[in-house]
């Protein structure tokens, strides 16, 4: 069914595509054999965003690429790349500390400090490591879609300056271990690439009641779409351990939903809810700072056309469904009382980020992309005309050749890049 949905919409998205300022017809006809390093050799770790599953999960429907599997079709072509894993609905610092530990192998260790601040175990899953060799030698890049690409950038931050307060509760607390984490001086993310990411929080997230209940929906949905029958099978873990929020083994997939979401964990500010939201990437900006000798690049996606003589806008016609609610919401709201940086230039959107919150952090060294990028300095793509938020996964109208296309050339480009 979803082959003959792309099929029929192939000519019309092609053409949106060609208008549009990135990816063209020939982009997918020249997908590379073999796409050869020319500047580094560096592998691509792609991190997903809220919600995200892991390759294993959802009875193989991947995050990145759905039915198809993008993570494979770059590996193919020569480009090592990993898909990895992290708490779905966790924290920023939840998941840039897992994500540390999927990539190097390990324990997952919070931090004494955070732990005790959210009230949750200081200790996680032990991972075997997907790049053990990671250090200041063998770097990486980073390529994180929606909430992934905020985590990328606190992990670059974490490795590089850790946590003060980390550091200062192990200095007085002498018998308690600190993570090579929270030790800083680590210089091991070579580029971060944000792919529809609210790099200055959701204007959609700003309502906890919104996002909460946009989450459970996108959740419930996945499953469904991966083909779970009944929501029963054992295929997706929110990953939330450290708050003893565990799947029993008799448990349906609905029972474990419902009782997540009924949690308290949903008023604490250590939740990706809060961390996706204006006032709190705000709150977080001091993990989240740009490095000058990072390479930082972002793409962003539009799936709303304007209201004729209004600052409004409305979902345009190859809008997820799902999304067309968040959508409408965010394409009317041009003031928020929390904060006074949401304004009418908010209003374009793809779903569930707002395109100028895309774009790059306020305040940062920024430019449009140019083909010269410089360490320390943003680069941003033009915006991705009729892409909305799920699209960049490979999901809904858009042909998978032409997300695979995508990605391939984001691996190209940042391949191209030297020492």
């Amino acid at each position: 069914m979803k082959t003959l949905k792309k099929l029929s919409l192939a000519l019309l998205v092609s053409a949106s595509l060609i208008n549009s300022s990135f990816v063209a017809a020939e982009t997918v006809d020249a997908a590379p054999q073999n796409m050869a390093q020319k500047g580094n050799h560096y592998p691509l770790i792609f991190v997903h965003g809220v919600v995200g599953w892991g390759p294993d999960e959802m009875l193989g429907f991947k995050y990145w690429g759905g039915f198809d599997d993008t993570i494979a079709y770059l590996n193919s072509n020569g480009v090592e790349s990993y898909a990895a894993v992290v708490g779905p609905v966790s924290s920023n610092w939840d998941r840039a500390v897992e994500l540390y530990y999927y990539i190097k192998g390990g324990t997952v260790d919070y931090g004494a400090a955070h732990s005790l601040k959210a009230n949750h175990a200081r200790y996680g899953k032990t991972y075997p490591g997907i790049y053990p060799h990671w250090d200041e030698h063998h770097k990486i890049h980073l390529v994180g879609h929606s909430m992934g690409g905020l985590t990328s950038r606190q992990l670059v931050d974490m490795l590089q300056d850790g946590s003060e307060e980390e550091r200062a509760f192990h200095e007085s607390h002498p018998g308690t271990e600190l993570s090579p984490l929270f030790e800083g001086g680590k210089d091991y993310v070579f580029s971060v690439t944000t792919v529809a990411t609210p790099n200055n929080g959701s204007s959609f997230a700003q309502d906890k009641n919104l996002i909460v209940g946009l989450i459970e929906d996108m959740v419930r949905k996945a499953a469904t779409i991966a083909g779970v029958s009944s929501l029963s099978s054992f295929v997706y873990d929110f990953k939330l351990d450290q708050f003893g929020l565990r799947r029993d083994p008799d448990e349906s997939l609905a029972e474990y939903i419902r009782d997540v979401f009924s949690s308290s964990i949903w008023d604490s500010k250590d939740i990706a809810s809060y961390d996706l939201s204006v006032v709190g990437v705000s709150a977080n900006k001091q993990y989240l700072e740009t490095k000058p000798n990072v390479y930082y690049f972002s793409h962003t996606g539009k799936t709303t056309v304007g209201v004729p003589f209004t600052s409004f806008q409305i979902p345009g016609v190859y809008t997820n469904p799902l999304l067309v609610p968040s959508a409408t919401y965010m394409g009317k709201t041009i003031t928020d009382p929390q904060t006074s940086l949401i304004n009418a230039t908010w209003t374009t959107n793809d779903g569930l980020v707002n395109s100028v919150s895309s774009y790059y952090p306020f305040g940062a060294d920024a430019k449009p992309y140019d083909g010269q990028p410089k360490k320390g300095q943003w680069s941003y793509y033009p915006v991705m005309y009729d892409w909305d938020h799920l699209d960049f996964m490979g999901f809904d109208v858009i042909p998978q050749a032409y997300v695979n296309a995508f990605y391939a050339d984001v691996a190209r480009s940042l391949l191209e890049l030297d020492k």
